[in-house]
């Protein structure tokens, strides 16, 4: 007879949308995080510029469904934990007036750049969007997250509140 999960829903969601990893964790996790600068047409964003913030690096797309599915959560994030932790969206998109539509129609609130050749992307070995990387005070790499979040759950909330 199988005996349910007693799992909570928020911790399931949470497993379940880490993705699948070779091993016990995705390569780089707990080693200094790739420093990347990227100048769009808007302005310069570097990694280091955060350096003793915890950060989250979320690599997405204005096309990409679970990104926009995800997009609300991450805003939510950014105004809650406002000045604990920096949200730092790295889009992919290759046409910028498309871009710069959904920022302003979505009206985010976290630091964008625009990326168009994936070249950060590419250090980070991201393959699929929504990818998220979770990187502490000190710019060590913590987490990586594969696809749509919530990351308003208490469990994500407390893991980063613990950063």
């Amino acid at each position: 007879m199988l005996k349910r999960s007693r799992l909570p829903a928020a911790l399931l969601s949470l497993v379940l949308s880490a993705g699948c990893y070779s091993g016990s964790r995705p390569p780089h996790v707990g080693s200094p995080a790739k420093e990347f600068s990227v100048t769009d047409s808007d302005h310069t964003v570097s990694l280091n510029q955060y350096r003793g913030q915890v950060v989250l690096v979320n690599f997405w797309a204005t096309w990409c469904p679970p990104c926009v599915e995800e997009l609300p959560s991450l805003m939510t994030l950014q105004e809650r934990m406002k000045g604990r932790v920096v949200v730092v969206g790295v889009s992919i998109d290759v046409d910028g007036d498309a871009y710069h539509r959904f920022l302003k129609l979505h009206g985010i609130n976290f630091v964008t750049v625009r990326d168009p050749d994936q070249k950060v992307a590419g250090m980070y070995g991201t393959s699929g969007w929504p990818e998220t990387y979770i990187i502490d005070r000190q710019g060590v790499l913590r987490r990586k997250f594969v696809g749509p979040v919530d990351w308003n759950a208490p469990d994500v909330v407390a893991f980063l509140s613990r950063m």
